[in-house]
């Protein structure tokens, strides 16, 4: 018995270190640490920033302004982004971005604190925040390779899911709490404070410095360089249309949840809230799953299972009105979408050269981004037009076509390790 126990044990102890392998690397552990502070406190101002332009203006109007106008900001500056990744050292320039998020902060907490914070002031704040993150975006996701080894980046890109996961069920609540309490200016104070975790995780990171490449070539020229790699590459180019094809049509259904409370299940915002979290726990247990099978050479298997659970799934969900059965889809939904999201910026990273890394994830980024407000967009126009269930079987069927087709002409996707 107490050989058995002792054998168990070392199993378990085993399983532990293989999904959270990447916390080996001393690196990765401040990053992870950091990340999660700073991650919690983004989402904490995203949820009081609504909250408080809709207190003011009481118009649903501003809240589509501002999350557009934060999304721009993608659309236009993240390619140029990933060449300025390949250009700077990114812990560098992730410095500066993330210096420049925690500035913006306490200004909105300045104007909220003494009472003189207008529309336009979120919104231009909105606004610049959105031009920090098209420029931190493609640094972020390119940066994993310097923390980690490349044996352990797909268990750090899982676990990176994981943390941003977690975040989005923690900041809202907390957020929630805290505007009730003591006020919407101290989400925004705890948002600026939750910067300086990061930056300081960065600046005690042991980097190996790199002399990077002299660059004879305009911005405009190695930014043609990068898009040029992705459109000769394959294999790259599949993964990233798939990517935007899923932000379009499964990650832009999800928008209708709120809607689909009210209207279908004919709840509440309680509803709501339940729906929402359970795509959010499928996505976490997906994330958590990927990180432990990081070192199995499993990545296009498993992006292939997922590219045809998820519309199966979200065409399943289409059909049901009980809430508990509901919820429980919702919760596959979101294990595939991470199964495919995760897997294809894996299988990216490890085929990218080093030297167009910033590039190639500032089309990655700008796909995946930038798709997201066309789906939003699309989904209600459709909704409203022929219902939100329809709505649904619509993008599953789309997303079923573009896991066929990557079956029938893309067997290499299979073949990824």
């Amino acid at each position: 018995m107490a050989i058995e126990e002792q054998s168990t044990g070392k199993i378990r102890n085993l399983r532990w270190k293989q999904t959270f392998a990447a916390l080996n690397h001393y690196n990765y552990r401040l990053w992870f640490g950091g990340q999660v502070v700073s991650l919690v406190g983004t989402w904490m101002q995203s949820t009081a920033q609504g909250y408080l332009i809709y207190q003011i203006t009481g118009s649903p109007v501003y809240l589509g302004l501002v999350g557009f106008v934060g999304g721009a900001p993608a659309l236009l500056f993240t390619l140029f982004g990933g060449v300025i990744a390949d250009r700077l050292p990114r812990r560098k320039l992730l410095v500066i971005t993330q210096t420049a998020m925690l500035i913006l902060a306490f200004i909105l907490a300045a104007l909220t604190f003494t009472n003189q914070v207008l529309p336009w002031h979120i919104i231009v704040l909105a606004f610049l925040l959105g031009v920090a993150n098209a420029f931190d975006a493609p640094a972020r996701t390119s940066f994993v390779l310097e923390l980690v080894s490349r044996e352990n980046m797909t268990n750090a890109i899982a676990l990176n899911s994981t943390m941003f996961n977690i975040a989005t069920v923690v900041g809202p609540s907390v957020a929630g709490l805290t505007y009730a309490a003591i006020g919407p200016a101290w989400c925004f104070t705890l948002n600026g404070i939750s910067f300086i975790a990061v930056i300081i995780a960065l600046l005690l990171m042991r980097i190996k410095l790199e002399e990077k490449p002299e660059h004879r070539d305009t911005a405009l020229a190695e930014l043609g360089e990068g898009i040029r790699y992705v459109l000769k590459n394959r294999m790259i180019l599949s993964l990233i249309i798939s990517v935007g094809v899923v932000s379009i049509f499964g990650i832009g259904m999800m928008n209708l949840l709120p809607a689909w409370a009210k209207d279908v299940m004919h709840g509440d915002v309680t509803t709501n809230g339940w729906l929402v979290s359970a795509r959010g726990l499928g996505s976490l247990v997906s994330a958590l799953m990927l990180a432990y099978w990081g070192l199995r050479k499993v990545r296009g298997r498993i992006w292939t299972i997922g590219a045809f659970v998820m519309p199966v799934a979200l065409f399943v969900f289409a059909f049901i009105r009980w809430l508990p059965l509901s919820l429980v889809t919702l919760l596959v939904v979101g294990w595939g979408f991470m199964m495919v999201l995760n897997n294809s910026q894996a299988i990216v990273q490890s085929l990218v050269s080093d030297r167009l890394r910033g590039r190639v994830m500032g089309v990655y980024t700008l796909v995946f981004f930038g798709s997201m407000p066309i789906g939003s967009l699309l989904a209600g126009a459709l909704a409203e037009k022929i219902g939100e269930p329809l709505t649904v079987m619509l993008g599953a069927g789309l997303l079923l076509v573009m896991a066929s087709a990557a079956w029938l002409f893309l067997p290499d996707i299979r073949k990824q390790a």
